[in-house]
């Protein structure tokens, strides 16, 4: 009924526009509703006349469940999977015989958001070390991390003073990954933001990552915390991977009684797109690169994904 009026509403409204092919189009679009809604109204009363015999409903069509199947997708059972797992850059890190110890530092001359960002990412990550470069290249950076016992070395790179990329590189033997950074919202940008975090280890979630790029991305993030999160401080990391889009948030969980549960977003929050990926630590020359990111790949089927 509340459809019904709202459409009568809009009609009458429609009825009051001046310009001729402009009311035309508004009549249209009306109409089209109006045979949608007759449609909803016939397809319920046939399912309640049916009762338990009728058809389950149609899953609507996205772009996620029509995605095209990727030969690469990751069978967790996979043996070569695993034996890959085992051998990997990060086999240290998941057999606990290191812990992760990041260095975060920015492009040239930081402008105050950037360095705001890279402080409040600080807070995200345990034992991360926010220290300037001062002019030095990376190829010389990177050799002082590994002195030092860092694990991961991350770079934020920023244009007209706004974050826009992040090199993120695995100490000591790689891989780096190249990241476009977009959609970067600080805590005091957010609204109904919670407190800021603790010093707490967070859990990490890592939602959607099946291919085996996917798979080495988010054994990339994973990499970047602890490995037994502290639950006392109920702070949580997610990764969502999207159509190759990978949005961060931080958030912490609040027990309303003991069915309901509800969530605070701590923030930062930002998404990533990646864009190379490349063997070994940061070498802009002479690096080999596992995988790149070629413009208008996806211009011919947009249901196809590389993560």
């Amino acid at each position: 009924m509340k459809n019904v009026a709202a459409m009568e509403r809009s009609r009458l409204c429609v009825s009051e526009i001046k310009n001729k092919q402009r009311r035309h189009l508004m009549f249209m679009k009306l109409k089209q509703e109006k045979r949608k809604v007759a449609m909803k109204k016939k397809k319920k009363k046939e399912r309640d006349a049916l009762g338990d015999k009728a058809p389950p409903k149609e899953v609507p069509k996205t772009i996620e469940n029509q995605r095209v199947y990727d030969e690469t997708t990751v069978n967790p059972e996979d043996e070569e999977v695993a034996f890959d797992e085992g051998t990997d850059e990060f086999s240290a890190y998941f057999n606990r015989l290191t812990n992760p110890k990041v260095l975060i530092t920015t492009s040239d001359r930081p402008r105050g958001r950037t360095v705001r960002f890279c402080n409040q990412l600080a807070t995200v990550i345990p034992d991360a070390h926010v220290y300037y470069r001062r002019g030095l290249a990376l190829k010389k950076v990177i050799p002082q991390c590994i002195a030092r016992g860092f694990t991961y070395l991350m770079v934020i790179n920023e244009d007209r003073k706004v974050p826009n990329g992040m090199v993120l590189c695995h100490l000591p033997d790689g891989p780096t990954a190249h990241f476009k950074v977009s959609s970067v919202r600080l805590r005091k940008e957010m609204k109904r933001r919670g407190k800021d975090p603790t010093e707490h280890s967070p859990e990490v979630i890592l939602n959607n990552f099946t291919t085996r790029l996917g798979h080495s991305m988010g054994r990339l993030f994973a990499a970047l915390f602890p490995h037994d999160p502290q639950f006392v401080g109920r702070q949580v990391a997610t990764f969502h991977n999207q159509r190759d889009f990978i949005f961060f948030r931080f958030h912490r969980y609040i027990f309303k009684n003991e069915q309901r549960v509800g969530i605070q977003e701590l923030g930062p929050r930002f998404t990533l797109k990646l864009r190379s990926l490349q063997k070994g630590t940061f070498d802009s020359k002479f690096g080999e690169y596992e995988w790149v990111l070629k413009r208008h790949e996806n211009d011919v089927c947009r249901r196809r994904f590389n993560l």
